[in-house]
């Protein structure tokens, strides 16, 4: 059997939170031996990952140990004494997996909950749409002339499982450095609100600032929407203005480049430029929409059905769908395959899904074969896990620097490399003192140098940082790099040991590989928007879903890859595409399982979710906290749904410290916490993004790199 990144690692995955599952598939994919335990309470209530079996245990081994049995509680203690990591979920989780934790006096202790262990919330259940409800997530979902809308995909459960496998693997990656075991904690609430950086970057400095829902639209970015076409709906996302102007020539509007010449123009006059478009698209039908925006070399995509599985042949090109036989149901399932393409360490396809409590045999050989993880000793100083890697980050947008931006926080030094004239995140608005807020919160605690690719001098700068780093991020278009004469083969030619992050929309080994992707192409062309709501309009999130998650599953693999050199002294390539990586969002949809909604009540200030509600859903003339109140002394599960800015004040917000100000150049600039609570390495946000270029002479110093450029 070929070696994988995490070979030899044992998990349990004691937690009941899909949240808890979604971290144990990443880790199970990565080649670690992964024990989901599993009990009779698993339910829906709390987004508990029974009700999702098939999907959630593929490639696991199953062990339900019978409450009160003496013998399985000795079995699940013993095989927690011997495990790497243990993921729990201990606001939800059952009183045996309380006391069985005692065992892991040695062990990683990873718990996912909603709140976290600080704040005034901490301890309390809630699910995923309560979730959704108080940190301004679902008031960022939705048309902009209707109610908020509950994401069905259950978003905000899946971004806590990357970003607690993220901290998993940082928590792995310090103990084999530094020899420090660690707790861990992760909690939805707080990776819901970061997720929302794009709205944040004006919420937290306007005061008035009043950010309503988008439907299709980009906060900061126009235009980007969903057209109607005479057979259907088309996404167009014209990302720079280059893409602006190349619409513009193609709807026969160049009129229009003329008049709106900049971000901030085209987002203050949006609604005009929309039904500009969409009185040429209605004149075509999808498929040739599709079809002269790709002659234009601007960012579009069909919206793909989910039928059983997302339709779209090139989902079907890279693998990402297997059919396995569900023992519980006796018939044939679809389940995802990995997002994550490591070329030195490739994933091996489950071959089947285990019955529950069918690995009996299997994790008894485990405890017999295995021993108790050793006590280790720490030294008295430590240090974030990454302290000491180096990254080099080719990235613009999103998905490479909130990558790199996290692998930053966890202690990496990162390298920001920026074309002449910088990132073009750097114009998007919201601005202080002329620079881009979102630009900052994206690129915090980097460093920046400026090189031209297309002169050899520059591509002789990056060669040299290559040799000396350990890890190379980028989103450039596939085949830019090779065209500078860095395929992934000569990069590992030139050092053997760098971990090699590719993130692209569609992949290298793609059916589209000229075709440039947004977040929200890339939502509509994996099944995401069929699947997002019940709205008869296909529908995005106000999150910029593949975006974030494309990012941070990015830093997932690059950790894994990270473990695994440390093993072997092996670096390696990584194909990370975002279609893939959103695909494998939908999971929970397939088979044809469907999340039953919140009922959505509109209030004399805003909404209320209800669960499991059957009551009138008339608009109320109360206020949303007094019908909640109402409710739930009805004994409804109801909330209501918060504005950002509300979501912002809340006292669980504040005493997180989830977000806060840092001082630069005589501003207040706005930053974002880690969510990965390490008990005792814990990521740090300590500075701004950069001024293109600033740390140019230091970096090439410390390089001992000579560097004259061409004129």
């Amino acid at each position: 059997m070929t070696e994988q990144a995490l070979s030899g690692l044992l998990v349990v995955e004691l937690g009941t939170r899909l949240a808890a599952a979604i971290s144990g598939n990443l880790l199970m994919q990565l080649g670690a031996t992964v024990v989901s335990i599993e009990t009779d309470g698993d339910a829906a209530r709390y987004d508990l990952k029974g009700s999702h079996r098939p999907v959630m245990a593929a490639g696991k081994l199953s062990f339900a140990p019978r409450a009160g049995v003496i013998e399985d509680e000795r079995m699940l203690a013993g095989l927690i004494e011997r495990s790497d990591l243990v993921l729990t979920s201990s606001d939800v989780d059952t009183p045996l997996f309380r006391k069985v934790l005692e065992a892991a006096k040695n062990t990683i202790v990873c718990d996912i909950t909603a709140f976290g262990k600080v704040g005034p919330l901490a301890g309390e259940p809630a699910t995923e749409f309560e979730i959704q409800a108080l940190t301004g997530v679902s008031d960022t979902t939705g048309l902009a002339d209707g109610p908020p809308t509950p994401i069905l995909l259950l978003i905000v459960s899946y971004l806590t499982g990357v970003y607690s496998t993220i901290g998993a693997l940082s928590a792995l990656y310090a103990r084999e450095q530094q020899g420090v075991v660690q707790n861990l904690d992760v909690s939805l609430f707080d990776c819901g609100f970061i997720s929302l950086n794009t709205f944040l970057a004006s919420t937290l400095t306007d005061p008035m600032a009043k950010k309503t829902r988008l439907g299709n639209r980009h906060p900061t970015v126009a235009p980007w929407n969903t057209y109607e076409t005479s057979d259907g709906w088309v996404l167009i996302c014209a990302g720079n203005q280059a893409q602006w102007e190349r619409l513009c020539q193609t709807m026969g509007r160049p009129d229009l480049a003329e008049t709106y010449r900049t971000q901030g123009e085209r987002i203050r006059n949006i609604v005009e430029i929309d039904e500009a478009i969409e009185t040429w698209t209605k004149t075509l039908t999808t498929a040739e929409c599709v079809d002269e925006m790709i002659r234009a070399v601007v960012a579009c995509g069909p919206i793909a059905p989910v039928e059983g599985y997302p339709r779209e042949e090139n989902l079907d090109h890279r693998r990402m769908i297997h059919e396995l036989l569900d023992p519980q149901s006796g018939r044939a399932v679809f389940v995802p395959g990995s997002p994550m393409r490591l070329s030195e360490t490739p994933w091996q396809a489950p071959t089947q899904i285990p019955a529950r409590d069918g690995s009996r045999d299997a994790i008894t050989k485990l405890i017999d074969q295995l021993r108790p993880q050793p006590a280790r000793t720490a030294p008295a100083v430590l240090k974030r896990p990454l302290s000491g890697i180096k990254v080099i980050e080719l990235g613009q947008y999103t998905t490479a620097p909130l990558c790199a931006k996290h692998l930053a926080h966890l202690g990496a030094e990162v390298i920001k490399i920026e074309r002449p004239g910088g990132d073009e995140s750097r114009t998007w608005p919201p601005h202080i003192d002329g620079r881009s807020i979102t630009f900052r919160l994206n690129n915090a605690d980097k460093r920046s140098l400026t090189l031209d690719l297309t002169k050899e001098a520059d591509r002789g700068v990056l060669r040299e940082l290559v040799c000396q780093a350990d890890v190379l991020v980028e989103n450039m278009k596939p085949g830019a790099l090779t065209k500078f004469g860095l395929p992934p083969a000569r990069v590992l030619e030139l050092n053997p040991r760098i971990v090699y992050c590719s993130i692209s929309g569609f992949g290298a080994d793609s059916l589209y590989p000229t075709r440039p992707a947004f977040d929200t192409v890339i939502q509509a062309m994996s099944g995401f928007m069929a699947t997002l709501s019940d709205s008869r309009i296909p529908l995005k999130t106000g999150i910029s879903s593949s975006d974030t998650t494309g990012g941070i599953m990015a830093a997932v693999a690059i950790l894994g890859a990270l473990n695994h050199r440390e093993r072997t002294g092996r670096g390696q390539h990584i194909d990370m595409s975002m279609q893939d990586v959103t695909a494998w969002l939908t999971q929970t949809a397939w088979n044809g399982s469907k999340v039953k909604a919140p009922a959505v009540i509109e209030c004399s200030d805003g909404y209320v979710f209800a669960e499991d509600f059957e009551g009138s859903t008339e608009p109320s003339s109360l206020a949303k906290h007094k019908l909640a109140d109402r409710l739930r002394q009805e004994g409804v599960k109801a909330f209501p749904v918060l504005s950002l800015k509300e979501a912002t004040q809340l006292p669980q917000s504040l005493e997180r410290k989830i977000w806060f100000y840092l001082h630069s150049s005589g501003f207040e600039w706005p930053m974002l916490d880690s969510p990965l609570r390490l008990e005792k390495t814990p990521p740090t946000v300590s500075h701004i993004a950069p001024e293109p270029n600033s740390d140019a002479a230091a970096i090439l110093q410390e390089h001992g790199i000579a560097f004259e450029p061409e004129a």
